[in-house]
């Protein structure tokens, strides 16, 4: 997906319904959300492609597919043009979004930075981490790559956009150091969960995070996104409800959630799919040494997710009252 600036003024007359012009940070995060919605569009394509008069060209596409399979686990195509693009400026300010930096991070080493909590979109991930120049600045001689679910290389066309990322073990395979792999740990599942307040995080039962550090002897960092669970509200979906056990049951066919979110519109405040412009802060804590250990057992991986936990929990009591949460409010661990 390659927008220029005449691109982004074209986008601007398609979306206005009067003379009014949108504003260019809140054009972006309709940028943001047409990049996913595109995978809707680019299966769509194909599958016209396949049914149409050019089923050739889908053809030579499913074998570039098949010959092209595994760069995505070999380190994608990374693109620091489109990480530069400057409609990631206008959506970083739109909310804003803020990283903070409590700690050096030695670039002679790799990190997996554990990122909380998903959110509905990770807007906080994508906009410190997808998007330059931020972290570079802060973290000089760290590469950070956010990695996402496997499910989306598999869509045509729209793979060859999302193939910055790269695979764990790839990044952290960097003997060099210098690679900071960024994973939502609470993954598809805690999207349901995120809602204003919310502080309940996915996290007892997934140590497969734990187990690749270990393996990869990369310090772990606990990463905080105060005000992600802010930008939308959900349609109230408890536990055990209908509606939840209908989401949990499309989750578990299809790969990912379907959280049913709202905001405010383009013109009006009361519905639609723009988040609410609630400043965003993620907060990067302080490392945990982590000694390689390919082989770890089931007790060495239960204690370092213990410690993980703790470390977690510690640096959102230290910073809390710097964003608004009340004292008496903590972490939720599930």
């Amino acid at each position: 997906m390659v927008l220029s600036k005449m691109s982004l003024k074209g986008l601007n007359l398609l979306c206005s319904l009067s003379s009014t012009e949108l504003p260019l940070s809140e054009t972006s995060f309709w940028l943001y959300l047409l990049m996913f919605w595109s995978c809707i569009f680019c299966c769509g394509f194909f599958v016209i492609l396949i049914l149409g008069n050019f089923w050739f060209l889908a053809v030579l596409y499913l074998l570039w597919l098949y010959l092209d399979w595994d760069t995505p686990r070999a380190g994608g195509r990374r693109s620091q043009w489109v990480r530069s693009w400057t409609v990631w400026k206008y959506f970083r300010e739109y909310f804003p979004i803020h990283l903070i930096k409590t700690s050096e991070l030695n670039p002679n080493h790799n990190y997996l930075l554990g990122f909380h909590p998903h959110g509905v979109l990770v807007a906080g991930a994508f906009g410190n981490f997808c998007t330059e120049p931020t972290f570079k600045n802060l973290f000089p001689g760290l590469t950070p790559y956010l990695h996402i679910m496997p499910i989306w290389f598999g869509c045509p066309f729209f793979r060859e956009y999302i193939m910055s990322a790269g695979s764990v073990s790839h990044v952290l395979n960097n003997e060099g150091g210098g690679h900071a792999s960024v994973i939502v740990i609470g993954g598809a599942e805690e999207s349901l969960n995120a809602h204003p307040g919310s502080l309940t995080l996915n996290i007892l039962k997934r140590k497969g995070f734990i187990k690749m550090a270990l393996k990869h002897g990369a310090h772990l960092v606990p990463v905080f996104s105060f005000g992600e669970n802010e930008l939308f509200k959900q349609v109230a979906n408890p536990k055990g409800s209908w509606l939840r056990k209908v989401q949990e049951k499309l989750q578990k066919i299809m790969g990912f959630a379907l959280p049913l979110f709202h905001a405010r519109g383009v013109f009006q405040y009361s519905f639609g799919l723009i988040p609410y412009r609630q400043p965003i802060h993620t907060v990067v804590g302080s490392p945990i040494p982590v000694k390689q250990n390919l082989n770890p057992t089931t007790e060495e991986i239960d204690e370092l997710h213990a410690l993980y936990l703790q470390k977690l929990r510690k640096l959102f009591e230290e910073h809390k009252s710097n964003y608004g949460i009340p004292e008496h409010k903590s972490l939720i661990f599930e």
